[in-house]
């Protein structure tokens, strides 16, 4: 059986992420190709309709800290005082098994597997404008103005390590941009756009 392979996914709030990711995973599962979303560990209590296993392992603190130090995760984070991250043993039995994983984690979730050497192919999803990132956020209608001005800030700092990616794709158009991550994954091909650097460059000068 032909292992699988790991995909890094990381974008700013509103590029889009998660609705590609989405899109990606139903167009592997009509077409039969063995594309999964990792799930992540976390010390979150579970939700109403959250499902172990599926969408989240749910420990206690304890448990988690004590596989942080005998590191045995890829990368993990404290976000809103909930630990999360990602077990190397569950990617691993998933990559073993010829499923090609899902990855969906920030920038320094990414800097931390970089810094490991573990092998993984990574892609940065960019907004086509600050000025329509914005607009996405707005639409969401969930955020206070202030708590999406900081997600604008903190969009910047995570344009900046773009270029640490392997590629590069721009989510103007929804579907141009799923076939872009569709291909990428499935035929492990694909190229990127000649003006996507220049996108980027006027996007961190704004």
């Amino acid at each position: 059986m032909k292992k699988g392979e790991l995909y890094i996914i990381s974008a700013p709030s509103g590029a889009g992420k998660s609705s590609l990711i989405h899109e990606i995973l139903k167009r592997g599962s009509v077409s039969g190709s063995s594309i999964e979303l990792s799930v992540s560990a976390t010390t979150r209590p579970p939700r109403p309709n959250d499902i172990e296993g599926q969408d989240y392992f749910f420990m206690t603190k304890e448990k988690f800290e004590d596989l942080e130090k005998k590191e045995a995760f890829l990368e993990s984070a404290n976000v809103h005082g909930n630990k999360y991250g990602t077990l190397k043993d569950y990617v691993n039995s998933k990559l073993e098994a010829g499923i090609n994983l899902i990855l969906d984690i920030d920038v320094q979730g990414f800097e931390q597997i970089k810094q490991k050497d573990i092998t993984n192919t990574s892609v940065f999803i960019i907004p086509p404008s600050i000025t329509e990132l914005k607009s996405r956020l707005l639409k969401r209608n969930a955020d206070t103005s202030e708590v999406i001005e900081a997600r604008l800030k903190n969009a910047i700092a995570e344009l900046s390590g773009a270029n640490h990616y392997d590629h590069k794709i721009l989510n103007d158009n929804f579907d141009m941009a799923a076939d872009e991550l569709y291909n990428l994954i499935v035929n492990r091909g694909g190229k990127e756009a000649k003006h996507i650097s220049e996108i980027l460059e006027d996007l961190l000068s704004n």
